[in-house]
């Protein structure tokens, strides 16, 4: 079904990658994971390419996620946790409709390179910020971005001053709107100091890793040309791009990225705002016949996923069709695949924190993680745990 669509095309021999601004010999050895025996630098590159996202019909709801991998009893305990939450935050917002998160903006001590920005979302329970964003902004960048970091905690002030280091502006404010809010923030933010970009990064810490190069990642989406470019593709709810990741390039897509963030209203829900914002938002840039595209589109990932990973997600899934008629998340129910086979350098904070015992040294995750990584990771965890 995916033997003529992949994302993935193949290995190039390149030189390791270093990044394209110049830095000194303590932030390249905060950038680039140190080298451990069993993890040497890699030799060579993947090369990837964006495709369009899927041509399906109206998607299926996506409740039907929970009915592919789980029992009808539990489904159906799943679907009415979801009601009670979406019509509880209904009578919220209504009632007590979400006020503009306040906002504290300071200089970063880095200064824009061009017309390329980074909307950069932070947030943990007690406002710290971790090693592994700090690497990640440094990655963002790497690749040419000025970053945004917003926080939607209150970040201990050395922490706050470690990130003003890599950041053009750093913003503080309340949850209202969640990733969403703050990216609608964020961007005017950055058109009321330094114009409308014309690259937009869309990016948050939802996502663990990098564990590979985003080199030819990041060239795949900009030799693309304009549009909407994501990591991951997801069917339910309809072909669209998983948000924590989206690069919008040309003044047409990015007008339609800040028209729809612009009218996003804040809900009390995070069913809501992933219905509206995550799912909205490719759907919005469809409907403007704005190019959206997918480095690991779903098609090619349901290729890769063999006999033996169909059975154990579970019976409904001996046929490898029912990947289609009941489409999974990529992230979370395909995660080996998408890692191991297809060359997707993240994983999910959400699915590490679901697994078994998540920081044992057996648990699944640290099979496909480098070792370095794998101490970041776990740090981040136990942060997010309070610990």
């Amino acid at each position: 079904m995916a033997s003529q669509r992949s994302s993935f095309v193949a290995f190039q021999q390149s030189s390791p990658s270093t990044p394209s601004w110049s830095a000194d010999a303590a932030l390249r050895e905060l950038l680039l994971p140190e080298t451990e025996a069993g993890c040497p630098a890699a030799p060579s590159l993947p090369c990837f390419r964006v495709l369009p996202l899927t041509e399906l019909r109206p998607g299926s709801p996506r409740l039907l996620q929970g009915l592919g991998t789980n029992s009808l009893p539990r489904f159906l305990r799943r679907a009415t946790s979801v009601a009670l939450e979406i019509g509880g935050a209904a009578v919220a917002d209504r009632l007590l409709p979400p006020r503009p998160a306040p906002m504290e903006v300071e200089e970063g001590r880095a200064r824009p390179g061009g017309g390329s920005f980074a909307l950069y979302l932070h947030w943990s329970p007690d406002g710290r910020i971790s090693e592994l964003v700090r690497r990640q902004v440094l990655l963002w960048r790497a690749q040419g971005f000025a970053v945004v970091f917003i926080s939607n905690a209150a970040p201990p002030a050395p922490d706050w001053d470690a990130i003003a280091d890599h950041a053009v502006l750093r913003v503080r404010r309340g949850n209202a709107g969640r990733d969403f809010g703050a990216w609608r923030d964020g961007l005017r933010l950055v058109e009321a100091r330094f114009g409308r970009p014309a690259e937009l990064l869309l990016a948050n810490d939802s996502v663990l890793g990098p564990f590979a190069p985003l080199d030819p990642l990041v060239a795949a989406w900009r030799a693309s040309g304009e549009g909407l470019f994501g990591m991951t593709e997801s069917l339910a709810g309809g072909p669209h791009l998983q948000s924590y990741a989206l690069l919008a390039r040309g003044a047409g897509p990015i007008a339609s990225l800040a028209d729809h963030l612009a009218k996003l209203p804040d809900s009390a829900s995070k069913w809501r705002l992933v219905q509206r914002g995550e799912i909205g938002l490719s759907h919005r840039m469809l409907k403007d016949r704005q190019f959206c595209g997918a480095l690991f589109d779903y098609p090619s990932l349901c290729g890769m996923v063999d006999r033996a990973e169909r059975r154990a997600l579970g019976p409904r899934f001996a046929r490898a069709d029912a990947l289609w008629r009941f489409p999974l998340n990529p992230t979370h129910h395909l995660w080996r695949p998408l890692v191991t086979r297809m060359g997707f350098p993240y994983l999910k904070r959400e699915l590490i924190r679901r697994m078994p015992d998540p920081l044992s040294p057996r648990a699944a995750w640290r099979e496909v993680v480098p070792a370095p990584w794998a101490r970041l990771i776990e740090d981040h965890m136990r942060l997010m745990q309070g610990g």
